[in-house]
């Protein structure tokens, strides 16, 4: 059986000629550290080598908060702060309106796919297309609904852009606003009562609109029936994102308080729809012009009969 003394490293022919050859040639021994073998250039025996890995370390670390999406931004003053509420790709994007548009009970929209972080680009631009959609559409509404009136001269109606823009992105931010504020009030009146940030408020706001932007292409078609239903449709899907997502957080607060903060929200949600139907697409009703009666024959005296 071989001894450990047998293991040990054994120097080779040319390095021990090498070492014979230039005895002030720095060495690095392999040894064990009970039998220590000092050179020249190398530290002592006993003595610590300390590494200085600062660096690497910094490297590393700033390398995970890349990766990980934690990299600190600086001030809300600075651009920095807003680029980062802008730093989404397109399948991230896609993933959360597909959630908005399948909401499925025990998936809070939050936790499933925010997951502490929210953006702004998705909920900006999601509002701006239904201003436009709102608007265009319920212009082409007007004009097919009337093109049959000989008495309609079409104008087109930019006002409505405005209307659509003001009302939808008011509803947008003031909205989450008073909940985010509300909820954080409660969160200190009512320990278990849980909250999400105000960011987190306002992108789940922002994505539980994308609905409405196909709903309002729709309503295009004039049929009253057909409109009420898609509208019914959409406040369905749309308000379902809402309720599964802040139910968790208002559910542990009184009964009372957590039903009227629910209802809040779907009700502010329902009169948003109903309200952009009935200005935007109102139903044109034609009345037929009223038949001109001749006007009576009186006969002249001395005529002829």
């Amino acid at each position: 059986m071989a001894t450990p003394n047998d293991l040990q490293f054994q120097e080779f022919e040319e390095a021990a000629d090498l070492l014979s050859a230039d005895p002030g040639a720095p060495t690095l021994s392999m040894s064990a550290s009970n039998d220590p073998t000092t050179t020249a250039g190398a530290p002592a025996a006993g003595e610590d080598v300390k590494l200085d890995l600062s660096e690497d370390e910094a490297a590393q670390e700033e390398s995970s908060e890349l990766l990980g999406g934690q990299k600190s931004a600086g001030g809300f003053w600075t651009f920095e702060y807003y680029q980062s509420l802008f730093n989404v790709d397109t399948v991230q994007v896609l993933d959360r309106v597909k959630g908005s548009l399948m909401p499925l009970p025990g998936r809070n929209f939050v936790k499933h796919y925010l997951r502490n972080n929210p953006d702004l680009y998705g909920p900006f631009w999601i509002c701006v297309t239904l201003v436009f959609s709102v608007a265009i559409s319920g212009n082409l509404s007007t004009f097919l609904s009337s093109l049959g009136d000989p008495s309609y001269h079409y104008r087109p109606q930019f006002h409505r852009v405005t209307i659509a823009a003001v009302v939808i992105f008011l509803y947008a931010w003031l909205v989450p606003i008073g909940l985010w504020a509300f909820l954080t009030w409660r969160q200190g009146a009512e320990r278990q009562v849980g909250g999400y940030s105000f960011l987190e408020t306002v992108c789940v706001y922002g994505y539980s609109l994308f609905i409405y932007i196909p709903t309002s292409i729709l309503w295009i078609i004039s049929y009253e029936w057909l409109r009420w239903t898609l509208i019914v449709v959409a406040m369905v899907i749309s308000g379902s994102v809402l309720v599964l997502t802040f139910w968790p957080v208002v559910r542990d607060d009184t009964r009372v308080t957590a039903v009227a903060t629910v209802v809040t929200i779907v009700v502010l949600h329902t009169l948003l729809a109903i309200g952009c139907k009935l200005y935007f697409f109102q139903t044109a009703e034609h009345t037929p012009p009223a038949a001109t009666k001749a006007p009576p024959i009186h006969p002249t005296p001395g005529g002829a009969y």
